[in-house]
């Protein structure tokens, strides 16, 4: 299983201080079939805590995700923030995460190389 995070979604995280293990965390949970809401399409809303709290009043994630394969964090909100998307969000979100799910693995190399995608790594696996 491949991880990734699109740009935005980079900052976000760095701003907010969501750790990627809390990102591997929650691609975890999806693998053992603990998905807080399927969007359809390949997109999942998984939650992730934030530091010191639990997952019900932290984050809310938008990931494509396709099993054992690759999945694409996007977008992220709090739930202080907003409670959930709108049906015009929704739709443009499933049309990413199909995007993300179709790239083929040029593709993904290419934004990578653009810095569209970073890689989110396991511990053992970083330099």
């Amino acid at each position: 299983m491949r991880i990734f995070k699109n740009r935005w979604f980079a900052r976000y995280a760095r701003r907010e201080h969501i750790p990627d293990e809390s990102l591997r965390e929650a691609v975890a949970r999806a693998e053992r079939g603990l998905i807080d809401a399927d969007l359809g399409g390949g997109l999942i809303k998984q939650r992730v805590a934030r530091k010191g709290q639990g997952r019900s009043g932290g984050y809310r994630m938008l990931l494509a995700y396709r099993t054992r394969e690759r999945s694409v964090f996007f977008y992220a909100f709090a739930k202080n923030e907003r409670d959930n998307i709108e049906p015009d969000e929704l739709q443009s979100a499933r049309e990413i995460a199909a995007h993300w799910l179709a790239a083929d693995a040029k593709e993904i190399t290419k934004a990578i190389t653009e810095g569209k995608l970073e890689e989110v790594h396991h511990d053992e696996e970083k330099a």
